[in-house]
């Protein structure tokens, strides 16, 4: 995340999105640069109107995996049947061994 933060940083400060002014970015930071990922971040960031990337990434509504009722949810109750199986097939291999 460190090098999207730099870019975004970069970004913000009106800089050109380079593989230098990103590796100076980080250096910065006191970390070491990964090349790869500086080459990797530069590259996928060509062509990319990161103003229009960042409203469009904060107009997205969020999801929320909550559920109201205190029932278990059927997939709950799918995993605890797994659990029981593997538990279950666990105790048929200890009897083998005594």
């Amino acid at each position: 995340m460190q090098y999207v933060y730099a870019a975004l940083l970069l970004h913000k400060a009106g800089k050109e999105i380079t593989e230098e002014n990103l590796k100076k970015v980080i250096e910065a930071t006191g970390t070491a640069v990964d090349e790869a990922r500086v080459k990797t971040i530069v590259a996928s960031l060509k062509g990319v109107d990161i103003d229009k990337a960042l409203s469009e990434a904060v107009a997205t509504p969020i999801a929320t995996g909550t559920t109201a009722s205190g029932a278990p949810s059927a997939q709950a109750k799918a995993e605890e049947k797994k659990e029981e199986k593997a538990e279950e097939a666990a105790e048929g291999l200890a009897a083998l061994f005594g």
